[in-house]
């Protein structure tokens, strides 16, 4: 077990509060920056989930890898989440994905996604790492009738996919959660929880272990065309040269490259962690050990961690005052939701950006010759990423990109795209709206 009250490791940066995660992880290792002249066969940009995932099955793979952090290891998105394992996408299902992509690419990115949770959890054993991992299950109850209809579609395509997804009905949800106010839902048994932090920095030390080079502190100042082929990665202390280069900083990179800034949606998102429940309190809810994210468009999480904290987040309007705002307010409403006037009060608030691509899905994209971006985020992001880092690896051991499971394509910028990046936060008063005329309806 571990307690807050251990000794902490350093501030991952001043201007932005630690995370429980940071705060409570066990196995931090100091790592130097980048200080000389190396030559590595891939270079990758970013000590977060995809990056380090990357460097583990390229480095497993005999190739000599270099990883280049600006921070610490999971400092960005990796380090800010809520830790949960969900094995398939955020907004599509199955049938949708082939309508989108076709059957062929469909399916093979219908299969990555379907076996992410267990390589999550495989990896986890077979590299004992130390993260509180238990593959117990996530559960998507429905706030509403017609919600119900869709995750009982879904969980269906699913099932006959082979995947150990059960229909939940009313009762099944609320002994299951503890929550009385769904009308059912269904559950993945191959997703699960785990502490991000711990996870990234195991993934980190494996991937050392298999012979790959990691730097912190290290920020990427510029991506360069090497004379004769490959790139060169410009730090303020050293250089990298690399045959491939993998930027994997989801939406912490934008400056590398400013197209590259305008391929995405960057979306702020706020979790919080109370003090630890009673033991008689924490039986009533998630006996199971599962995560929980519901069908509303401004989503109700929860989970509790090791030591019984219960953990939740959500978007809000950001604006003057949120980081202290919008914590109580998340608080707040996991108190009605569970129906706890006592809940305990808040341990820990933060928040981190993820990058949303405007479909929901995993996209590779194309900065020129062996130079790739990877983005597998979009509200999937501990089990997406590690699939994908497992398939960029193939693309760094020479297959062609284009035949790997998840699109790629040239920078396709959104249009407009100034006006429309905050447009996830900023719309979150009309997605609130529909889902109380939801619950209105049903009720």
């Amino acid at each position: 077990m571990h307690s807050a009250s251990s000794p902490a490791d350093k501030p991952d940066h001043p201007k932005q509060p630690r995370s429980l995660w940071h705060a409570t992880s066990r196995n931090r290792k100091d790592r130097p920056p980048l200080e000389n002249e190396l030559d590595a066969d891939l270079a990758i940009i970013g000590g977060g989930f995809s990056g380090l995932s990357t460097a583990l099955h390229a480095a497993e793979k005999g190739l000599s890898v270099v990883v280049l952090e600006a921070e610490i290891i999971a400092w960005g998105a990796s380090g800010r989440n809520a830790g949960f394992v969900v094995p398939n996408f955020a907004k599509m299902d199955p049938d949708n994905i082939i309508a989108h992509l076709g059957r062929e690419r469909g399916e093979r990115l219908i299969e990555m996604a379907a076996g992410s949770g267990d390589l999550v959890f495989d990896l986890i054993r077979r590299h004992r790492i130390d993260c509180d991992a238990q593959q117990s299950g996530w559960i998507q109850p429905a706030h509403s009738p017609a919600a119900f209809e869709k995750v009982k579609s879904r969980a269906g395509q699913w099932a006959g996919r082979g995947r150990p997804a059960v229909i939940l009905d009313r009762q099944a949800v609320g002994d299951m959660t503890g929550a009385d106010d769904y009308f059912g839902g269904w559950m993945d048994k191959s997703g699960g929880v785990l502490n991000p932090v711990g996870y990234a920095r195991g993934l980190a030390i494996a991937a050392e272990a298999a012979g790959a080079r990691i730097f912190e502190h290290s920020p990427v100042r510029a991506i360069e065309r090497a004379a004769a082929d490959g790139w060169v990665l410009v730090t303020s202390s050293g250089n990298v040269r690399a045959g491939k280069v993998l930027i994997a900083t989801n939406a912490y990179g934008g400056h590398l490259d400013p197209i590259l800034a305008r391929t995405y949606f960057p979306l702020k998102v706020f979790q919080i962690a109370t003090e630890p429940l009673p033991k008689s309190v924490r039986k009533r809810l998630l006996p199971g050990g599962q995560c929980v994210s519901d069908t509303r468009r401004n989503l109700v999480t929860f989970r509790f961690d090791a030591e019984n904290r219960l953990i939740t987040g959500g978007m809000h309007v950001v604006g003057p005052g949120a980081d202290e705002r919008v914590p109580r307010a998340i608080h707040r409403r996991l108190a009605r939701h569970l129906n706890m006037r006592d809940i305990p009060p808040l341990a820990y608030s933060w928040s981190g950006i993820a990058a949303v691509e405007p479909d929901f899905l995993p996209h590779l994209v194309d900065l020129g010759p062996d130079l790739i971006a990877g983005f597998a985020c979009n509200g999937r992001g501990i089990a997406m990423t590690t699939a994908m880092g497992r398939v960029l690896a193939d693309w760094a051991a020479g297959s062609d990109p284009r035949d790997l499971p998840i699109p790629f394509a040239p920078a396709a910028p959104i249009p407009f795209h100034g006006l429309l990046k905050h447009a996830p936060n900023m719309l979150l008063p009309w997605s609130m709206l529909r889902d109380r005329l939801d619950e209105r309806a049903a009720s």
